[in-house]
């Protein structure tokens, strides 16, 4: 008998705990926080980090995936504190590292029974630069483009197991693989909105005989300005924000086999919101999936929601 289905929800303590982690390795930093500036949420921005300063972002993510067209009734949900830091190096050049820390649960059917496979942990670093290669601006506007290329090392533990043996890919918090990506992205922001665009590519390694099948992706974003309080003197604001992902992967590889179960297209709708006052930006959003091509049983995502915060020291 194959027992029913429970979906497995995020629970507020992991929440809690996951929020806490990073939040406590920046305590240190919050003393010397200046002004911040808007950015999507999803994605980078091409605004520049000021010579010898650093911005900071701390975001918890909620990925949840259970629409299976398997049979095996698979429900994936991922709970992540994603930890970033990025500093000024001159005018143009900005350096960025990136530290999530995942939860990471699978329930599925084996045997005729459910059972959930579960892992967590420190993941993959990623560092990356940015250079502002041309730049326009103008009283109460400014145009930005800058090239970014990076790296993600393989930093997490990518082997771990549970009393069923060795965890499958999905569940392991790192890769075992060095991973490298470049793109552009371009900004236009004004005093009441911005507008910010990014194409990248990534390429995935092979380790452990798997290899991640490579990503190109294509994201926007619009922020608008819906409130301001100048009660305090200095401004508070209030956008509402809108964005776009368009993410397109290949197959994955196992011992060199393309998998059909893998890869294909997705785009998601973006709404959320920011409020930007002098020293920080909280901010929230949920990803929606609206088109999902994906290839053979492969799964798909339900939705994805991020929440944060940033500021600049």
């Amino acid at each position: 008998m194959v027992m029913k289905k429970t979906r497995n929800k995020p629970s507020k303590r992991r929440i809690f705990v996951l929020g806490i982690i990073p939040a406590v390795l920046l305590i240190p930093t919050l003393v010397w926080t200046s002004q911040v500036i808007g950015a999507p949420i999803t994605f980078n921005t091409a605004l520049p980090v000021a010579k010898g300063e650093f911005v900071a972002r701390e975001q918890l993510v909620v990925n949840q995936s259970g629409d299976d067209p398997s049979g095996a009734d698979r429900d994936r949900t991922e709970v992540a504190a994603v930890t970033a830091l990025g500093y000024g190096l001159t005018g143009q050049w900005a350096l960025f590292g990136v530290l999530p820390y995942r939860d990471i649960d699978l329930d599925t059917i084996s045997g005729g029974q459910r059972i959930t496979r579960s892992n967590n942990g420190f993941g993959d670093l990623t560092l990356f630069a940015r250079y502002t290669a041309y730049q326009q601006d103008r009283p109460g506007r400014t145009f930005r483009v800058a090239p970014f290329a990076g790296v993600e090392a393989p930093t997490g533990k990518d082997d771990a197991r549970d009393g069923l043996g060795t965890l499958p890919t999905s569940v392991q918090v790192g890769s075992g693989s060095w991973d490298y990506f470049g793109g552009v992205v371009l900004t236009y922001q004004t005093l009441k909105y911005q507008f910010d665009s990014q194409l990248s590519y990534r390429v995935n390694n092979e380790a452990n005989g798997f290899e991640a099948g490579d990503i190109v992706r294509l994201d926007g974003s619009y922020q608008h300005r819906l409130w301001r309080n100048a009660a305090q003197g200095v401004p508070d604001y209030l956008y509402g924000v809108i964005e776009v992902n368009l993410i397109h992967q290949d197959n994955n590889r196992l011992n060199g086999s393309k998998d059909p179960d893998s890869g294909g297209t997705q785009l998601f709708l973006t709404p959320g919101i920011q409020y930007v006052t002098k020293r920080w930006i909280f901010e929230g959003a949920v990803q929606v999936p609206v088109v999902q091509d994906l290839n053979g049983t492969a799964l798909e995502n339900d939705y994805i929601v991020r929440a944060g915060v940033r500021f600049n020291f």
